[in-house]
């Protein structure tokens, strides 16, 4: 394409957003309000995902060995623990060691506990396990419980079972919105086109006649739809800035959990705005791209 057809292209793809401009205003509000609702999904998608990502790494298998396992016995429970494929870490932790453990996390309500002598002492050796992947530790446990000497495994099935199928539901529901509102957008942008085209359809028709092709028409309507989608992804962007170095700024008063943390400002926030910006682009383009293919019948 030479550059002065290049420039062309866009001349008018700007012209056609400045005889609608009511349209164009209109079209670009309505863009507005969908990336905006689509940057906010896309913020509480990614930092739920964070979220759950950080309580997924949390979660732990504790292998209570046998009160009657000799220490070899549990050094080799151990060992055949760690030559499983799938296992991040194994941790080894004393009878000594889970009771001072458990005394320090009852506060005050442990004291009694101190009670105990060295022999006395009810608890089992144990060793701390975390998979590779979270999302193995129901079946790396229900191997685990087969292996000799192991008196029991806790890993607190149902309240895994719960986070895995929560955090999937959240991030299906979640996609669903977005590509919902991303259609929307597409509508949106579509319709303005659509309107633009009807009402230079006299003028269509004869550049068809003098020979233009379909491509030479449609560029400036692929101009048009880019500059609405990009026009409508500004605002978007600007409160994402805004609205987020607050919330980043305020992280430690407003949130009450310590097992909650939010993606740091940078580089999320650029990377969330780049995506913003070619989402309006990219929504902004195939609106055209459908109007322009319906109306020229090609």
């Amino acid at each position: 394409m030479k550059l002065r057809t290049f420039k062309r292209h866009f001349r008018e793809g700007f012209k056609n957003s400045w005889r609608n401009s009511w349209m164009t205003i209109a079209s670009v509000g309505a863009v507005t309000t969908t990336l905006l609702l689509v940057a906010v999904f896309l913020a509480l998608m990614m930092n739920l995902n964070h979220v759950a990502d950080n309580i997924e790494e949390d979660v732990q298998i504790k292998v209570l060995v046998d009160v009657t396992a000799t220490e070899e016995e549990t050094v080799e429970l151990g060992e055949k623990i760690e030559a499983m494929s799938n296992i991040e870490s194994v941790e080894f932790s004393s009878r000594d060691e889970e009771l001072r453990s458990l005394i320090s996390s009852m506060g005050d309500e442990g004291s009694p506990f101190e009670l105990y002598k060295e022999d006395d002492n009810p608890l089992n050796d144990a060793y701390i396990v975390k998979a590779l992947d979270p999302h193995d530790t129901i079946t790396i446990a229900s191997e685990i419980e087969t292996f000799d000497y192991v008196d029991k495994v806790n890993f607190g099935q149902d309240v895994v079972e719960n986070i895995f199928s929560f955090n999937s539901y959240a991030r299906n529901i979640g996609l669903i919105l977005i590509i919902a509102l991303v259609f929307t957008a597409i509508f949106l942008i579509s319709n303005t086109i659509k309107i633009t085209i009807i009402a230079r359809r006299k003028e269509i028709e004869i550049m068809k006649l003098v020979g233009a092709t379909n491509w030479f028409i449609r560029w400036p309507f692929f101009v048009e739809g880019l500059l609405l989608g990009v026009l409508g992804s500004v605002i978007p962007i600007a409160l994402l800035f805004t609205g987020y170095y607050y919330l980043d700024q305020n992280a430690a008063v407003i949130n009450k959990f310590d097992f909650i943390t939010i993606l740091p400002f940078s580089p999320f926030v650029w990377q969330l705005s780049g995506i913003i910006l070619l989402i309006g682009a990219v929504i902004g383009v195939w609106g055209s791209v459908m109007s322009v293919r319906k109306f020229l019948k090609v």
